[in-house]
């Protein structure tokens, strides 16, 4: 096993560069009508009066007051359209995610078919701890993610099944909470790694990414 600082490496036998299947995702975020989703956002700034109208109307002259009903009606719809971008980009790591994991159910499998590398893969049960080694090859292979977060995207797929529709996240959720959850998700998942230590030499393993977006 090669030591570098404080990685480990596992020796993978012979010389060869292993081809492994292409990591297919969808690089954009995909949701039905985007119209809807605005919509439903403007619903959840109204549900939770994240915006509360002022409580001195009354006191206002007319033509300050309908300024001040524009003024409200803008800041409800820069804050819907926040909403809407922070859900998007949920939507585009989870989707990264759910890329990830298939495309590690994939590399099992040629693995097993493989009796050089089939030693290298603890017999455990899905979702393997374990294969945060491949998480972690994507990471040393310098993936281009358009800005997802590899860790923050595994951690949001192993916590929902399904990606969740906006109608389910509050606000607090959207701004604060989402990646701390997938960032708690992906370390607690990882550290039941029984060698969490041991990492895929980059060097010996190759294969394509392929956007599934639809345009």
């Amino acid at each position: 096993m090669d030591i570098l600082g404080d990685r480990k490496f596992v020796e993978v036998p012979g010389g060869r560069n292993h081809e492994l299947p292409p990591l297919l995702v969808k690089m954009k975020p995909q949701v039905r009508s985007l119209n809807r989703v605005m919509n439903l956002a403007a619903g959840l700034i109204e549900q939770e009066d994240m915006i509360p109208a002022p409580s001195i109307e009354s006191l206002l002259p007319e033509e300050y007051l309908d300024r001040a009903r524009q003024q409200l009606e803008r800041s409800k719809m820069d804050l819907a359209l926040n909403l809407v971008d922070q859900y998007l980009g949920l939507i585009q790591h989870w989707q990264w995610g759910d890329g990830i994991l298939e495309w590690i159910r994939q590399c099992e499998m040629t693995f097993e078919m493989r009796s050089d590398l089939r030693l290298l893969l603890h017999p455990d049960v899905w979702p393997h701890a374990s294969r945060s080694s491949f998480v972690q090859l994507l990471e040393d292979k310098a993936v281009k993610t358009e800005g997802v977060e590899i860790e923050k995207a595994v951690g949001l797929r192993l916590a929902f099944r399904q990606p969740p529709p906006i109608s389910c996240c509050s606000n607090q959720f959207l701004f604060y909470l989402n990646g701390t959850l997938a960032h708690s998700a992906y370390d607690t998942w990882a550290g039941m790694s029984p060698d969490r230590a041991s990492a895929l030499p980059p060097e010996r393993f190759s294969f394509e990414v392929v956007n599934m977006a639809l345009e």
